[in-house]
């Protein structure tokens, strides 16, 4: 069994006018981060690894989750394929994670993720997800390799002013 926890990065400065990929968390999204990783720890999930967007809004949801988590920083896998990613990107990067996890939670943007979300035929339908939401499936597989044609089934969806 393989459970994936599809997050998007908590809110971000939307005042920066600097370079997309540069742009912060605000201090909504910094607080956020925390409050949403400590629902997993109430519901006694355990994440095996971490795999992030390198944008520094999704990096630093990743470290704020990384340590509400406890788990080590520096075992964040970075894929700068999943920044601005669409869809079929996703499918391509859950694929080729390592057997070894069992649970990886995945952070990136929209409205790649929302796509992504839609795409996995669970019967729920999300119209947009929100800034550090979590939208959480499992697949009867063994190997990530195949996650793409496997039967997903929901777990749950949850964000922060829900």
């Amino acid at each position: 069994m393989k459970t994936l926890f599809i997050i998007r990065h908590a809110k971000s400065d939307q005042s920066f006018f600097g370079n997309d990929f540069e742009r912060p968390l605000n201090e909504r999204g910094q607080t956020d981060a925390p409050v949403m990783a400590k629902r997993l720890l109430d519901k006694n999930i355990k994440i095996d690894a971490l795999v992030s967007s390198p944008a520094v809004r999704a990096k630093k949801t990743a470290l704020l989750f990384a340590e509400n988590l406890n788990l080590p920083a520096e075992d964040i896998i970075f894929v700068s394929a999943l920044y601005q990613a669409p869809a079929g990107v996703f499918y391509e990067e859950i694929a080729g994670l390592p057997d070894q996890f069992d649970s990886v939670a995945v952070f990136s943007h929209n409205p790649g993720i929302t796509y992504f979300v839609n795409s996995l035929n669970t019967g729920i339908e999300v119209n947009n997800m929100p800034t550090c939401a979590i939208f959480a499936v499992s697949a009867n597989i063994t190997h990530w390799s195949g996650f793409t044609k496997a039967v997903k089934s929901f777990l749950f969806y949850d964000y922060p002013k829900k």
